[in-house]
C-alpha cells in the first residue's frame, strides 16, 4: 500500500478524532469511549506508518494528534480498577500487536538459540560445562532430582513468601535488562534475548538428558508460559528503542527514543504484571507436592494458550465498530 493509499483509506478517521479532539479541549463534556476508540486506531496507524518509512509530515501529524488525544484521554486522573481494567483488556495486548515486527525478531533471537542449545546439551551432556560451572551443575541436579529432600520439598508459608520475593526481584530484573539495554542500538537487547534462551535451553536440554524430565518440565509449563513471554516482550520492547536510535528518519535520535518510548511503555507495565503473575505461580504452584505432574501439564498447557489467546485476539476492535473506524462496509 502507497502512503497515498494509505492516507487516503484511513483520512476520514483522522478527521473525526481530530474533530473529537477539539470538541473535548473546549468543553469538559464528551464522549470518552468513542474518543479512547479512535485514539486507539490512530495510534494502530501511527506504528504501520513508523514502521513503513511513510513521508515524515503524516508520522508528525499522527503524532500530534494521539498525543493531543493522550493527554485528553489521561488527564481525568483516572488510576482506579476501570483504568487498570482497560489496561489489561485493551491497551497492553494492543500495544503488544503494534509492535509485532518486533515481537517477531524478539522470538526468533530467544527461541533458536534455546532450542539449538538444549539440542546440544540433550546430544553432549558436557556442552552444560562451557556454560556454567560443574558446582552449578550439581546445584541444579540437586534441585530437579527425585530426591524427595530436593525437588518439591515442602516449605512453610514464610519460605513460599521469601521465594515469591526473590522470583519478583529475579523476573523483574532480567525483563528490565531486556528493555533497557535496547537504547544501545538494539545490541543489548538482543545480547540478553539471546544469553537467556542459550542458558535455558542448555539448563533443560542437559536435565532431561540426565533423566530429570518429569520434575523439570512439570516445574516450569506453568509460569514459564507468563515469565517466557514477559521475556520476549521486554526484548521487542528493546528492539523498538534500538530501531529507533538506528533509523530515525527526520526526527532527532533523543525525540525518536523519546516517541518509541512513549509507545512502548504500555507493554512494559504489562511484562510487569506478567512477571509477577509468572512469580506467584513459581512460589506457591510449581514446587507444590500435593500437585501431581499431569495436572502441571494440564493447568500449564491451558496457561499457554490463554495468554496467546489474549495477546493475539484481547482488544480487538469488533467488525462492524473497525469497519466503520476504516469507512468500509459492504454495499447491500
Amino acid at each position: 500500500m502507497t502512503p497515498l493509499q494509505f492516507e487516503e483509506m484511513h483520512a476520514p478517521l483522522w478527521a473525526e478524532l481530530e474533530a473529537e479532539v477539539g470538541i473535548a479541549e473546549r468543553k469538559r463534556k464528551f464522549d470518552g469511549a468513542r474518543l479512547a476508540t479512535l485514539y486507539r486506531r490512530v495510534c494502530e496507524h501511527l506504528a504501520l506508518a513508523q514502521a513503513r518509512a511513510y513521508p515524515v509530515h503524516m508520522t508528525q501529524r499522527l503524532e500530534t494528534l494521539t498525543q493531543s488525544a493522550h493527554r485528553l484521554i489521561y488527564r481525568r486522573h483516572d488510576y482506579g480498577m476501570a483504568r487498570l481494567g482497560r489496561l489489561v483488556l485493551v491497551d497492553f495486548p494492543q500495544a503488544v500487536r503494534a509492535h509485532r515486527g518486533f515481537l517477531l525478531a524478539a522470538t526468533l533471537l530467544f527461541t533458536l538459540p534455546l532450542l539449538l542449545a538444549g539440542f546440544a546439551a540433550w546430544r553432549d551432556p558436557g556442552f552444560i560445562l562451557h556454560l556454567l560451572d560443574a558446582d552449578q551443575v550439581q546445584n541444579f541436579e540437586h534441585m530437579y532430582g527425585d530426591d524427595a529432600d530436593a525437588f518439591g520439598r515442602k516449605r512453610d508459608a514464610d519460605d513460599d513468601w521469601t521465594m515469591f520475593g526473590y522470583y519478583v526481584m529475579n523476573n523483574i530484573g532480567v525483563g528490565f535488562r531486556c528493555f533497557a539495554s535496547g537504547i544501545f542500538a538494539g545490541v543489548g537487547s538482543a545480547f540478553f534475548l539471546l544469553y537467556n534462551g542459550v542458558q535455558a535451553g542448555a539448563v533443560g536440554g542437559y536435565l532431561i538428558q540426565a533423566g530429570h524430565a518429569q520434575n523439570f518440565l512439570s516445574f516450569v509449563v506453568t509460569h514459564g508460559a507468563f515469565e517466557l513471554t514477559a521475556i520476549v516482550l521486554s526484548g521487542a520492547a528493546g528492539l523498538r528503542l534500538g530501531y529507533a536510535w538506528i533509523a530515525p528518519g527526520r526526527h532527532t535520535r533523543l525525540e525518536s527514543l523519546r516517541l518509541a518510548a512513549h509507545h512502548a511503555v504500555v507493554v512494559i507495565y504489562g511484562v510487569v504484571g506478567m512477571l509477577l503473575v509468572a512469580a506467584a505461580i513459581e512460589a506457591f504452584w510449581s514446587s507444590a507436592r500435593w500437585v501431581t505432574p499431569g495436572v502441571k501439564y494440564g493447568v500449564g498447557a491451558a496457561c499457554w494458550v490463554l495468554v496467546l489467546a489474549y495477546l493475539s485476539w484481547q482488544g480487538r476492535p469488533r467488525r462492524a465498530a473497525q469497519a466503520k473506524d476504516t469507512g468500509v462496509g459492504h454495499a447491500r
